[in-house]
C-alpha cells in the first residue's frame, strides 16, 4: 500500500494563526506534533510502501523540516506550483506511482483531519484493501452520531450487504439542519470523510473517463529512470498545472463512476474545519473555555469560549466566543460564525494586505 497525504490547503478558518506558508496542517492544534506530523505517525503501523506528501511550493520547504525526523520512513514530498483542488493532486500522485507499481492500491488522506481512535482507523484502512485491489473505488463514511450540517454525506445501499462496504446511491452537498435530521433518523447516510483508497490504474481510468482533459495532461510526463526524484520533474509539473483547472476529485469522479463503494467507520473523526470544532475535541476548563496552548486566562461571568493568545486574555461578560491572537492580528468571532472567518482572508485579499495572509 502507497499512502498519499494530501497537503496543501490553506486552512482559511484558522486564520489568523494559520496562514499561507504556515496553514491548519502545519500547526500544533492540539499541543505537541502539528497536524501533518500526526498523519504520516498515523499511517506508519500500515507500513506503506512509501508516503507521498502533496503540498504547495509555498509550504514544501516547512513541511520537509516537520518530517525530517522520522527517519528510515520513505517520505516523497511533492510540491505543486499551485493550488488546483484535490483532482490534481491525486491525478499527480497516482501518475507518479503507477508508472512505479501500476496495480498498486493507494490510500489518499487530507493531512488536517483529527483521529481519536488510531487503531480503529488502521483497522478500516486495512478493510479497504481488497475491495480496492478488486478494482473498487473505496470512500470512508464516517457514522453520524448528530445531525451535522458542516459535511457532505453519502448515501448508501444497504440492501442485502450486511455490514458493509456498500455501493454508492448519490453523494449530497451539506445539508440544512432539518435535512441532516431527516438523514440522521433514515440511517444508510454516512459523513463524506474524504478519505479514499483505490488502485493508481483504476483511479487514473475513471479520471481519463471522466475528466479527459486532466488525464491527457498528466500522461505527456516524461519521467526518467528515478521516479521517485519528483524534483526532476519540477518544470513538467509546472506546465502541466498551468494548463488544469482545479476540481475536487470528488465532483470530478466519484459523484460520477459507477464503481464506488462507501465503508462504514467510527474512530472519532473530526475535520476540524475552524475553531468552532475544538470544543468538541479538546477538553475544557471548568467554565467551558476551551485553551488551546495552556494560555492564561482570566474569566468572569463568561463561558463556553475558545481562546488562543500570545499574552493574558481576560473575559468579561461574554459567552460562546472564539479569541485568536496572534504577534500582527487579533479575531474575535462567535463560536457559532467561526466558519465565516474564511470571509476575513478574502477580504484581506481584495484589500492587498497580503502581510497578513
Amino acid at each position: 500500500m502507497y499512502v498519499v497525504i494530501l497537503a496543501g490547503g490553506s486552512g482559511t478558518r484558522f486564520w489568523p494563526l494559520s496562514r499561507k506558508a504556515h496553514p491548519k496542517q502545519l500547526m500544533s492544534v492540539f499541543g505537541g506534533k502539528s497536524m501533518l506530523q500526526r498523519t504520516v505517525e498515523r499511517v506508519i503501523p500500515l507500513n506503506p510502501k512509501r508516503i507521498l506528501v502533496v503540498t504547495n511550493h509555498l509550504q514544501a520547504d516547512e513541511t520537509r523540516r516537520q518530517l525530517e525526523y522520522l527517519r528510515g520512513i520513505r517520505i516523497d514530498v511533492i510540491e505543486e506550483p499551485m493550488g488546483r483542488n484535490t483532482a490534481p493532486a491525486i491525478s499527480l500522485a497516482a501518475t507518479l506511482i503507477a508508472r512505479h507499481d501500476p496495480e498498486a492500491v493507494m490510500a489518499v488522506l487530507p493531512a488536517d483531519h483529527y483521529i481519536a481512535d488510531e487503531d480503529a482507523f488502521c483497522a478500516a484502512l486495512q478493510r479497504g484493501r481488497e475491495p480496492a485491489m478488486n478494482g473498487w473505488l473505496v470512500t470512508f463514511g464516517i457514522l453520524p452520531d448528530r445531525p451535522e450540517t458542516g459535511y457532505g454525506y453519502i448515501e448508501a445501499d444497504r440492501h442485502l450487504r450486511g455490514d458493509g462496504p456498500y455501493p454508492v446511491k448519490r453523494f449530497v452537498e451539506k445539508p440544512d439542519a432539518a435535512t441532516a435530521a431527516q438523514y440522521l433518523a433514515a440511517g444508510g447516510f454516512y459523513w463524506n470523510s474524504g478519505m479514499f483508497m483505490w488502485r493508481a490504474d483504476v483511479i487514473l481510468d475513471r479520471i481519463a473517463n471522466h475528466m479527459p482533459d486532466l488525464a491527457r495532461a498528466f500522461a505527456g510526463i516524461a519521467f526518467d529512470a528515478d521516479i521517485w526524484e519528483p524534483a526532476d520533474l519540477a518544470p513538467q509539473i509546472e506546465a502541466v498545472y498551468a494548463m488544469v483547472s482545479g476540481q475536487s476529485i470528488d465532483y470530478g469522479v466519484m459523484e460520477k463512476a459507477d464503481n464506488v463503494l462507501v465503508l462504514p467507520a467510527s474512530f472519532g473523526w473530526s475535520d476540524v474545519g475552524s475553531w468552532s470544532a475544538l470544543p468538541g475535541l479538546i477538553a475544557p476548563d471548568g467554565d467551558g473555555t476551551v485553551r488551546l496552548a495552556g494560555e492564561t486566562v482570566i474569566s468572569v461571568d463568561s463561558a463556553g469560549c475558545v481562546v488562543r493568545g500570545e499574552k493574558l486574555v481576560a473575559l468579561v461578560g461574554v459567552r460562546d466566543l472564539v479569541v485568536v491572537d496572534t504577534p500582527d492580528a487579533l479575531m474575535v468571532c462567535a463560536r457559532d460564525g467561526a466558519q465565516d472567518v474564511r470571509k476575513i482572508v478574502e477580504e484581506l485579499e481584495r484589500r492587498g494586505l497580503k502581510q497578513y495572509l
